[in-house]
This record gives C-alpha cells, structure tokens and sequence, in this order.
C-alpha cells in the first residue's frame, strides 16, 4: 500500500512521525502549504494564505528540535484559523468589508494556546458576514464550497475551516460556536467537532472595542474540527490552557473521573415539530448500535422540551443582538444579510425589555432540568438536524429557506444556551454526502463525549477516508 501524502495524515500521526525524526515540520508543513494552494482555488476555504510564513517557522521548530527536542504536543502540525478571532498583524475580517482593516495587536488566547503548542498556522479560513449564517458566503471573501459537492453548503459560520480539514488543508480547523457554527459546519461535511461546554475554552479578542453581550458569552465558545475525534482530543487538551482575559473560563483538567461501567447513555430520535428524515433516523440506529457494541448502555428516554428550550434560546439571543449588534449589521451588512436578519427576527421575534430579563432568568430551570438528566445518563445520543445537508445558499432563500436550515436547528441553540457540551461524529451517509448525529453530555467532560464519538468513528470508519479516495489516481 502507498504511504499517504503527509496532508492526509491526522495531527496525532504528523506529531508522533516529527517527535521520532521520520519526518520534519518544514515537510509536514510545505506539503500541507502546496495541497492547500492546489485545491483552495475551487474551494475557497482559506482567505488569508500565511503559507510562506509557515514554512519558516516551521524551519524555526525543526531547529529548535535539533537542539532541545519537541517543544509541545502540536510540534510542527498545520492549522488554520478562522477570520473572526485576533491574529497579531491580520485582519480580523469576520466576513465583512467594513472590517478588512481591523488588525489584531495581538493573538486571541486560543491562537496562543495552539502555537504554544506548537502548531504553524497556515491560513486563515472564511465565515459568513457578521458569523451569523449556517453557510459561507460574504461580499469581502466570496463563496466557501463543500468539498463533497459544490451544491452543498459547507456549513457555517465555520464553513472555511470544515472545507479546509475536510479536502486536507491541515488536519486541525480552529472555529467556534453560538448557535451551531461548530457543528452545523461538521455535520455538512463529515468532520468531527466538540462544541465546548461554557468555561472550558478562552475566548476573548484583543481588537475589541466594547464587551460582548452577556448571552454571547454565555452562549459562544471556541473550539477545533477536525477529520478523526482523536485530533480533536490532542487539539483541546492544548486550547483549554487558562487565560485570565476570559472572565468564564475555569481551569479544570481536561480529563474527568472514571464513570462506573457501562456508562448509561440516554437516546432519542425526537425532532419535535419537524420531520425526521429517515437517513436521520438510520444515522442514530447506527450509532446507538456503536456504543451498545463498545460496552455502553443506551437506553431509549424523553428528555425535557429541547424545541422550547432551543426557540427560548434563540429569541432570547435574538433580543440581544437586536440592542448590541443590529446597528453594525445596518451600517456595514449587505442587502442580502440585512434581509435576513428581518426575517430571522420575524420567525422568531426578539425578547425585549422585561421579557428579556425574566427569559434569560428562566435559563437557569431549564440547565437544572439537564442536570438531574445528566446525573442519570451522562450522556445523551440525539439529532441535530432533522434532514441531511442543506444546499449552499438554502437560508437566504426565504423564511421557508430559514426554518429548514436554521429554524429546525433546536438541538443545536439549546445547548448553547444551556451551556452544555455536544460533539458530532457522522455515521451514515445519504445520496453521497454524510449524515451526522449528536452526542451531548456535562460540562467539563467534553472527553467523555469524544469517547462515545470515537467508540461510533472506530466501527463506521473515518469519513474523510471517503473522501481522500476521490483524489486517488
């Protein structure tokens, strides 16, 4: 059998093969820059291109390898960064033209938390205007594609870094997550993501002029797609380095206590008011019978009302940003996101004023009815979308385009607003794209969650795999 190219290799095989001296960052890193410039022109996942600069630090740690040994855990692995986070002396877009001068002094503490681990950026990757569409697309950067199929989208608002690890433009994508921007951009191509729970990852923006509202910190948090759990596991044990910037962030191991075995694991196929697709369905057969086939028992429940909690949420967050955010969108926003934004506020009306406050209040009942949920199943297997992969450009057409792509994403907001960890792993596959389910669990015990996604990613295969096979001559 040929030996993979190194773009193909996963972070956790790139940084034992530097640390054993069968390879060396500058080759890791300059076969990932010449992949990235090979297919990046038809997927347009990477924006900003620091291909150059990464071939000399990667120089850089080679030769601090040769006299002190491998820095850290990420010695000499690519990854990109998306344009919404601070990187010193680059453009912290967030997909928007008003913004192409706004230059970080200084990296974001997640930025950090990687390169001193020793990862090399490579590029930085796309997101929608303002991070607030499940798919990627802006005036500023243009179209971000699925590496699968061009009619797909490819998730948003992390679509660039899910089309980057996906097609091979590093093996770790950082992104992050308000309402689903991990995982919608996961599930639309067959990655592996962990959504952190509140407090685990730092978050904080040294370019930022004002506070961010207090849903947006409560619901937002930084994390990493990758192609197989394992790298997400390397990745996050590195990002979850405290920084005192983050007011929320607690400096909590990444690695909790031993559960007794079997872990009980509650299961529901519930899509509330929207129809399951029965590729949905298959998807979450397939992968309660992964964890009964690893030792886990799954037992089939009711969990509390996730299309009240998830609408909740979102109205709640909606009369947020209608105070904090609506004037930049107005000022700097297309016609096309300031349209939509009408309509996400007509589908579901912001709270205001008094409503506001006693809603967010109400936050508090639904994480305890979650909580004395988790005592009993601490983790919980359930949907994310009702249907597979949306097409590219679905949300901006009309309030029907909305509620099929954003609207049905309850599983999704609820947990962010709760606050609660949920990762995706993608079992199945339909009509050539992948299906994809969630694993949801306590805060602070995102490995848990990675060991149930590994347990699924173990017995179906890898599901870039798949896609690598396309490439083969």
């Amino acid at each position: 059998m040929a030996e993979k190219p190194v773009w193909q290799l996963s972070a956790s095989e790139l940084a034992q093969k530097i640390v054993r001296g069968e390879t060396t960052a500058e080759a890791v890193v300059t076969g990932t820059v010449e992949r990235m410039r090979a297919v990046n022109t038809d997927l347009n996942a990477v924006v900003d291109d620091m291909g150059d600069e990464a071939i000399e630090t990667a120089r850089s740690l080679d030769a601090l390898r040769s006299s002190a040994g491998p820095v850290a855990p990420l010695h000499g692995v690519p990854v990109t960064i998306k344009v919404n986070v601070d990187q010193k002396g680059r453009s912290t877009t967030n997909g928007v033209k008003a913004f192409s001068d706004n230059v970080a002094p200084d990296d974001a503490p997640f930025v950090k938390n990687l390169t001193n681990a020793g990862a090399v950026v490579i590029g930085r990757t796309n997101t929608p205007e303002f991070s607030f569409r499940a798919t990627t697309t802006n005036e500023l950067h243009g179209r971000t594609s699925n590496p699968w199929n061009e009619w797909a989208s490819p998730g948003g608002s992390s679509g660039g870094a899910s089309a980057a690890v996906m097609s091979g433009m590093g093996p770790i994508a950082h992104g992050n997550d308000i309402g689903g921007s991990l995982r919608f951009p996961a599930a639309a191509t067959g990655a592996v993501t962990v959504k952190p729970g509140l407090g685990r990852t730092p978050a904080w923006n040294p370019s930022q002029k004002a506070e961010r509202g207090m849903l947006a910190q409560l619901m937002s948090v930084q994390g990493v797609i990758c192609r197989e759990v394992r790298d997400v596991r390397l990745a996050m044990k590195s990002a979850i380095a405290y920084d005192p910037h983050d007011p929320w962030q607690a400096p909590v191991p990444f690695e909790g206590p031993d559960l007794e075995k079997p872990i009980k694991v509650g299961f529901t196929r519930n899509t509330y008011q929207f129809e399951a697709h029965p590729a949905i369905v298959r998807a979450l057969d397939t992968a309660r019978d992964c964890l009964l086939d690893a030792g886990y028992e799954v037992v089939e429940i009711e969990t509390p009302d996730i299309s009240e909690i998830g609408e909740t949420g979102y109205r709640a967050l909606m009369g947020e940003v209608s105070v904090l955010m609506l004037n930049d969108v107005r000022r700097h926003g297309s016609l096309e996101i300031n349209r939509m934004f009408d309509e996400y506020f007509e589908l579901f009306p912001p709270f205001k004023d008094d409503e506001l406050l006693h809603q967010m209040a109400r936050r508090s009942h639904f994480i305890r009815q979650w909580n004395l949920l988790l005592e009993d199943y601490p983790l919980v297997l359930c949907p994310f979308l009702p249907s597979p992969t949306y097409a590219w450009n679905r949300d901006a057409e009309g309030k029907d385009g909305i509620m099929e792509v954003l609207g049905c994403g309850i599983w999704s907001f609820a947990m962010n607003y709760m606050g609660f960890p949920a990762g995706i792993v993608s079992p199945g596959m339909h009509e050539g794209m992948p299906v994809a389910v969630q694993v949801v669990g306590k805060r602070f015990r995102e490995d848990l969650i990675l060991d149930a996604l590994e347990a699924v990613e173990t017995r179906t295969g890898v599901m870039a795999d798949e896609l690598f096979k396309r490439d083969a001559p």
